[in-house]
């Protein structure tokens, strides 16, 4: 495995050595700085503006009863939704690519996306189910379509390119079963779906908050603790196994992991597109380090989706649009370009 030549082997006391890239590094601070600061920007935003600096006071504990609601009660929870989605949509969409070797291999154009969606639809119309019942239906779509993209991909173990056909045949069924669905829903549960399916933060509370952040602090150590595997199964699985990689085993954790965060990520704020699949490759040539960039990729993801969620509010003057309007225009406009600059290599 050869080693950028910036990076810096870092040995602790007990014996474990870590790579440290110090351009990586500076990157994800910068990106939670922009992070942060979109996140207070936002918090600032609405009817009832309020400046950056009274946010932070706010924050610290020292605002009026009224700042104190604004901020606390009704726009904090929606930034965090908002970080916390596009963190895992960013982790989520490195470790696909990661493990599909393909920049297309992301849960947007795997069917993921539309198979949370398909769960959140059997939920809202068959059942008009409660905003809690839709969660539970896109996560549980969600993992379902995971593990048939998998099952479908396996021979004598998962490989890039099989992973991505099948993804892209499991979305195009999934997307004409949401559409069949769409069509026997009477004209309330329509509207809600279709709302739901743009993919969107109004609304967020504490409620969506907590299942997230509980997720994230379980799954995230789980995705670190084998990023050294999944570096290494880039040399190719012969030579992983010869280094002791369990390739196959390594490979599943983290698509488990993956699927989760997604699905997760889904069920909170909808199928917001295009982030899991730009996040990683806008993470990659920040850092122009080999690899999977896992943490550049969660730190881009969530300042991403938040300076979306800003754009949305306030770059369309009364007209505020859903996040997911805008991460769809903006992603797909980055998808064609990396389709072009994908063919003009030779890769596709």
């Amino acid at each position: 495995m050869k080693t950028h030549p910036r990076s810096r082997a870092v040995r602790t006391p007990g014996g474990l050595s870590l790579r440290l890239d110090p351009r990586a590094l500076f990157v994800v601070v910068l990106l939670l700085a922009a992070a942060c600061a979109a996140g207070v920007a936002l918090i600032g935003t609405g009817e009832a503006r309020i400046p950056a600096a009274d946010v932070l006071r706010t924050l610290a504990g020292d605002g009026t009863a009224y700042q104190d609601f604004i901020v606390n009660e009704l726009r904090l929870p929606r930034v965090l939704v908002g970080l916390l989605v596009g963190a895992s949509l960013g982790l989520g969409g490195a470790l696909f690519q990661s493990v599909s070797r393909n920049p297309l291999g992301s849960p947007d154009v795997l069917g993921l996306s539309q198979g949370s969606t398909a769960g959140a639809l059997v939920v809202i119309v068959l059942m008009s189910g409660s905003a809690s019942q839709v969660t539970v239906g896109a996560l549980a779509g969600g993992l379902a379509t995971g593990v048939a993209i998998y099952a479908l991909a396996w021979k004598r173990g998962v490989h890039g390119y099989r992973l991505v056909l099948v993804g892209i045949g499991v979305n195009a069924i999934m997307t004409a079963v949401n559409g069949y669905l769409l069509t026997k829903a009477d004209l309330v549960d329509a509207t809600r779906a279709v709302v739901w399916m743009t993919g969107s933060l109004n609304g967020r509370g504490w409620e969506q908050v907590w299942p997230l952040l509980g997720l994230c602090a379980v799954l995230v150590p789980l995705v670190l603790a084998n990023a050294r595997g999944l570096r290494m199964t880039e040399m190719g699985d012969d030579i992983s196994n010869a280094l002791g990689v369990r390739v196959q085993r390594v490979r599943l954790v983290l698509m488990v992991c993956a699927v989760l965060l997604v699905a997760a990520a889904t069920a909170a704020a909808g199928p917001v597109s295009f982030v899991a699949l730009t996040a990683p490759q806008l993470a990659r040539r920040l850092t122009r380090s080999p690899g999977p960039n896992l943490v550049p990729s969660l730190c881009m993801g969530a300042t991403l989706l938040v300076a979306a969620d800003w754009a949305s509010q306030r770059a369309f003057g009364a007209d505020q649009l859903p996040v997911g309007v805008v991460t769809g225009v903006l992603g797909g406009a980055y998808l064609l370009w990396l389709l072009v600059t994908e063919r003009r290599a030779g890769r596709i």
